[in-house]
């Protein structure tokens, strides 16, 4: 278990070279309609760095506040990723990290793990994302660069939960890194598997968080095969 985390008084956000794709994370049709909401900034924990989607957003407008040891409550603003350079991995590993979908969105709206972050702070940004919404469904994505191309595009799957009445749900997420293959899991259920050579694995790990949500996470927990 780490140490409780103290929240930094700034946020460290690079704007994406060109990129948009937070837009394409969220339902379709639905993300011009749906700006990024205000928040006021309470940084990112201390030790950390983060890097939001679109260049056009205000950067500032993002929120992490502790919720217990190793919890963070997180309120969006723009879709982003967060990580620590401490957190890498290459081998045969397991990333995993749970979430908690505290209310619900206006349009359904992601949040989930990254691996194999390359280059994160300069326009030939690349790496692997799996990440789920309220409406049961996940996605896998590679982002290189600006661009962005589709694993699995979103799929219902009865391992993923629909948020409840209240807009509430919980997940737990894997990505597991094999010699050969690439296993993604929502609680104990393989949901997806792809060839290691299909997929960035070799890099930063991290979480992904889309706009316009509230989630309650904490870092990636990284455990050597």
């Amino acid at each position: 278990m780490r140490a409780p985390l103290v929240l930094a008084l700034s946020i460290s956000l690079a704007a994406c070279a060109g990129g948009a794709d937070g837009a394409s994370d969220s339902a379709a049709g639905m993300a011009d309609a749906d700006p990024d909401r205000a928040v006021a900034g309470g940084g990112v924990p201390a030790g950390y760095s983060a890097r939001a989607d679109r260049e056009d957003t205000e950067l500032s407008e993002i929120q992490y506040a502790v919720r217990g040891e190793d919890e963070w409550e997180i309120t969006t603003g723009p879709a982003h990723i967060v990580w620590s350079a401490a957190d890498s991995a290459s081998g045969n590993y397991t990333a995993r990290a749970e979430f908690e979908q505290l209310e619900a969105p206006r349009h359904p709206e992601a949040f989930g793990i990254f691996v194999g972050g390359q280059n994160l702070d300069s326009p030939d940004q690349r790496y692997t994302y799996f990440v789920v919404r309220g409406t049961g469904e996940y996605l896998i994505r590679v982002r290189e660069g600006g661009d962005t191309r589709d694993v699995a595009a979103w799929t219902k799957h009865d391992a993923v939960a629909t948020q409840d009445e209240s807009g509430k749900a919980s997940y737990r997420l894997a990505v597991e890194v094999g010699a050969d293959s690439v296993r993604f899991l929502v609680g104990d259920a393989r949901v997806a598997a792809v060839a290691k050579s299909a997929v960035p694995t070799d890099g930063v790990v991290g979480i992904r968080v889309n706009h316009n949500l509230r989630v309650a996470t904490g870092p990636v927990e990284v455990a050597k095969q």
